[in-house]
């Protein structure tokens, strides 16, 4: 089969956008960073990026009436598929277009958009989105930065060291304005977490008054982002700076909002933005298609140890432990591929309406903070397969795979802590009263959800373990597991937490220490939304030939997750001992089922060639059996 049939599958609905990224990525000035110093990295990206503004990607998630696109949806995949090459540039980009430019769209009016959303689609105006603090990550909505309002401007203040704004994209060198996060007080009160546009540079690039800036220095990766820190002494800002889209303050200091719980209005704000989060696991996916593509093409050709009656040496993904470590991640990349797309298509719906939609808006919400931890787990723990596939050569960094490794090391913790993001989906899944949560701290949603499920008890499934041979390929049968596991899941969360309602426990206690259970919950969850989404791709594949492969692949992914997970099934009796035996012996015969077609689907991830250009991979096809024949005639 050719790739191409399955790489019409896995382009989908934007599949003419991602081959107009893809051909626009091949043509733009690309050298590999591992030799480059800070200095020099910054400047290719930023030059980089400078042509990338020539191109239509940077406006796709921007309204038709100010010149972008009005394609949101577009606008995440023409992310996602920067992440094939130079992941700075991707996350510079990310910071420019996504998080700043999103938030001056996003959070703020017409006049923002009039003034501002040009230069940000050219870049002309370069800027930085500044939301995290010293002291404060995942912790947004408790943020020390202050705007106070004094009866004619904003006044931007950092109070003390762990307030300033801490690994800031594009601060160290590049940007002239920043979307800060502080807690804006006006009237002598405090009205939770809004965003503001401050000018942090003039025209030659020296800071502003009042405006401090450092450079983060040299990282692990991403040496090509200029990350700083920003700090500010009582900078003062026009009142129509305010990004007043969800909060509006009168010139007399008067407060209005559409949204009276501040609150409510938070966590509103920041699911408008929840663009980059999504962007990121596309990201991540597209990194771990980078590393899994160089992997198997040299496991197909490397050659090592001979068998014993033949003198040749066997090729690497001959072997059946190779083909474990490469496969089953191979399969998993193609499931979060296809819930990505999924996730995509929803985002671009709901932003694209009129009118919103709160509850779906908070299953969005709950998907993509599932779907971002694993996504970038996910690529952390392929990429180190793969090194370790390609021996020591996989460890030189003109085999590209140290570089991948520190490039996306830090989405497991950026645009939300995975850990972080897994209670969020575990909260969402707790109750069907999910905007009781919303003014609710720790302790009260612990007793609330326990006051909730009292007396409730979820009900059991039958168990799975039959006993037939084709059980385990069964779809239905896969199916059925992944969704008893996560009932059964989520019930014995929802026990655990009950106890916190008895009056002889400490809530905050009972919550804490159910951390192992909470995490477990959301992540079981996403795995079932995962094979889901592959499950529906495959359905609607039309082409026979593919639609068979790609089965294999899904029962592949949800096997090898089974697997992966065996205790909690024989544990909890969902399989006999000798059906548990049966899903090993399983992923190995798919894994080998599979091991003809794994050029062919690495290949269908359609990744430019200059991309690839690793050393391992440069020799030339049939050398090494050359090689042995010459060997041989020559009784060597």
């Amino acid at each position: 089969m050719e790739p191409s049939a399955i790489t019409e599958i896995l382009d989908g609905r934007w599949a003419e956008l991602r081959r107009t990224v893809r051909e626009q990525l091949a043509s733009v000035d690309y050298r590999e960073a591992s030799d480059l110093s800070t200095a020099e990295h910054r400047t290719l990206v930023f030059d980089q990026l400078h042509a990338l503004a020539k191109t239509d990607g940077p406006r796709l998630g921007f309204d038709r009436e100010y010149g972008g696109g009005g394609d949101i949806g577009g606008s995440v995949v023409a992310f996602e598929t920067l992440g094939f090459g130079d992941l700075s540039l991707m996350v510079k980009a990310g910071v420019q277009w996504g998080l700043f430019g999103g938030a001056v769209q996003l959070l703020g009016t017409r006049r923002h958009h009039e003034r501002y959303l040009a230069d940000i689609m050219d870049l002309t105006l370069p800027g930085c989105f500044a939301m995290t603090e010293t002291g404060h990550g995942s912790d947004v909505q408790h943020l020390r930065t202050t705007a106070t309002y004094d009866g004619a401007a904003f006044v931007i203040h950092t109070p003390h060291q762990s307030a300033r704004k801490d690994y800031i994209g594009n601060a160290a060198r590049d940007g002239r304005a920043a979307v800060v996060f502080a807690q804006l007080i006006t009237d002598g009160r405090g009205r939770g977490v809004h965003a503001f546009l401050v000018p942090i540079r003039d025209a030659e690039g020296a800071a502003l008054p009042g405006v401090s800036i450092e450079d983060c220095g040299r990282k692990g990766g991403l040496n090509g982002v200029d990350n700083g820190r920003l700090a500010f002494d009582h900078v003062r800002v026009p009142r129509e700076n305010l990004l007043d889209h969800y909060g509006q303050v009168d010139a007399d200091g008067t407060y209005r909002s559409p949204i009276d719980s501040d609150n409510r209005r938070f966590f509103t704000m920041l699911g408008t933005l929840i663009r980059g989060r999504v962007s990121v696991a596309g990201s991540a996916g597209s990194a771990a298609k980078r590393a899994l593509t160089i992997a198997v093409r040299y496991a197909d050709t490397r050659r090592q140890f001979n068998r014993p009656d033949d003198a040749r040496e066997v090729v690497l993904l001959d072997y059946q432990s190779h083909q474990r470590k490469l496969l089953p991640a191979l399969a998993t990349t193609y499931a979060l591929h296809f819930a990505q797309e999924e996730l995509t298509a929803t985002l671009h719906e709901l932003q694209s309406a009129t009118e919103p939609d709160e509850r779906r808006q908070r299953e969005l919400e709950s998907r993509a903070a599932g779907i971002k931890a694993l996504s970038t787990w996910h690529a952390t723990a392929a990429i180190q397969t793969c090194r370790e596939a390609c021996g020591g050569a996989g460890y030189l960094a003109e085999n590209l795979l140290t570089t991948l490794k520190a490039d996306t090391d830090v989405f497991t913790t950026f645009e939300g802590d995975n850990t972080v993001l897994l209670q969020l989906v575990a909260k969402g899944l707790l109750t069907n009263y999910r905007s009781h949560f919303e003014d609710l701290g720790t302790l009260a949603t612990a007793r609330f959800v326990a006051e909730q499920f009292v007396g409730m008890v979820t009900e059991r499934l039958p168990s799975i373990g039959r006993d037939d041979a084709d059980a385990l390929h069964d779809r239905a049968w896969q199916l059925r597991a992944f969704e008893d596991r996560e009932a059964h899941v989520l019930d014995g969360l929802a026990r655990r937490l009950r106890r916190a309602a008895s009056g002889d426990a400490d809530p905050f206690e009972v919550f804490n220490n159910a951390q192992d259970h909470v995490l477990r919950a959301g992540r079981v969850h996403t795995e079932r939304v995962v094979l889901q989404a592959f499950v529906d791709a495959v359905e609607r594949c039309a082409e026979p030939d593919a639609k068979r492969l790609l089965d294999r692949v899904c029962s592949l992914y949800a096997l090898h997750v089974i697997n992966d997970d065996l205790a909690w099934f024989l544990v909890h009796g969902r399989l006999t001992t000798g059906r548990g035996k049966a899903v090993n012996g399983a992923v190995n015969a798919l894994c080998a089922e599979l091991r003809p077609h794994a050029r062919t689907l690495v290949d269908a991830f359609a990744i430019p060639e200059r991309f690839l250009d690793a050393a391992i991979l440069r020799e030339e096809p049939g050398r090494q059996d050359a090689q042995w024949q010459h060997d041989q005639a020559t009784n060597r």
